[in-house]
């Protein structure tokens, strides 16, 4: 047993000795082992992570360099911040499973977003960033500049017209510690979120320009320098859930090697997904590790883990274990 390990650390390997327990064990090691060697290591965010406040956590991860670049949907960049300034207008709802469409239709006539079983408050959430970031957006437009979503969010949170509505302590928000240090972060499929709606709203309305937010494509190309200037040690793919936040990043190495022949481009050095997606036909989330390597993402030798299991119970203890509670 690992001796300069805390207690949750040292619980986990007395007896998370089989199966996915065995597995969320060698999964963590092998991310320890990744940073030991230099290398660096992304992270992807799928599902409702933030709503989930996995910022508790992996704002610490974080502050202690655990995690070199991020890649996360639209959501869970915008309901980090959500949950920062109203968390206390959440609403859990623990008999979820028994809600009928009655119940569903009283929720949102009270303002009140279900994702499983927490509901974001809509007025004190969604539009208390909108009167901030809509002045962010058309402020950049008047200079004649662009920005990527992201770093729209991190002139939000350090330009400080948030505070007076901060509601949890600020060291458990994710978006605030990477904004702190600037981390890269990709965001592919952006418009897929609220505030992607939103400002989509204010292009039809005539009030915003489409040019104003970056693409896809420059997230792309942004992730593509990132990868040739960090690679040298390695880069490890460490993922939550699946979806865009895991396919959009993991295939700048294939789009490298094989569209732009740089073909000393190295594969990811470490491949990690914790997934509740069953292995099944035509699925991303649901696919084997192994996969990847006729994609030209993973070599032969990359070490691969996958635990099928709830990313909320599994990727807090790997990360407990990465910072030696």
């Amino acid at each position: 047993m690992t001796t300069n390990k805390g207690h949750i650390s040292q619980f986990i390997e007395k007896y998370y000795l089989h199966f996915n327990a065995a597995a969320l064990v060698d999964a963590a090691k092998g991310y320890e082992d990744q940073l030991n060697n230099g290398a660096k290591m992304l992270v992807s965010l799928a599902g409702a992570m933030s709503t989930a406040e996995l910022g508790k956590i992996f704002a610490e991860m974080i502050r202690k360099d655990k995690v070199q670049i991020v890649s996360c949907t639209g959501a869970n960049l915008e309901e980090d911040i959500m949950n920062l300034v109203a968390h206390s207008h959440y609403k859990r709802v623990p008999h979820y499973r028994d809600l009928t469409p009655q119940d569903e239709w009283d929720l949102l006539e009270k303002g009140l977003n279900r994702v499983t079983d927490t509901c974001i408050p809509e007025e004190e959430a969604f539009r208390r960033i909108q009167e901030h970031i809509v002045k962010i957006w058309k402020d950049a437009e008047a200079k004649g500049e662009r920005y990527l979503p992201h770093e729209y969010m991190y002139k939000l949170l350090l330009s400080g017209v948030l505070e007076e509505h901060y509601e949890i302590d600020l060291k458990d928000s994710w978006m605030y510690a990477a904004a702190e240090k600037n981390l890269p972060i990709v965001c592919p499929g952006w418009e897929d979120s609220t505030m992607g709606n939103i400002f989509a709203s204010y292009v039809l309305k005539g009030e915003l320009k489409a040019s104003t937010m970056k693409s896809g494509i420059e997230y792309m190309t942004f992730l593509a320098d990132w990868y040739t200037d960090n690679s040298e040690s390695g880069i490890g793919f460490f993922q939550i859930g699946g979806g865009i936040a895991g396919d959009f990043p993991i295939c700048v190495v294939p789009m490298l090697y094989q569209d732009m022949e740089r073909t000393d481009t190295p594969f990811w050095s470490y491949f990690c997904q914790i997934s509740d997606s069953t292995t099944s036909y035509g699925s991303y989330s649901g696919a084997v590790p192994n996969e990847k390597i006729t994609w030209g993402k993973l070599d032969i030798n990359t070490p691969k883990f996958i635990i099928e299991s709830d990313a909320t119970i599994v990727a807090p203890l790997i990360f407990a274990y990465l910072l030696d509670m």
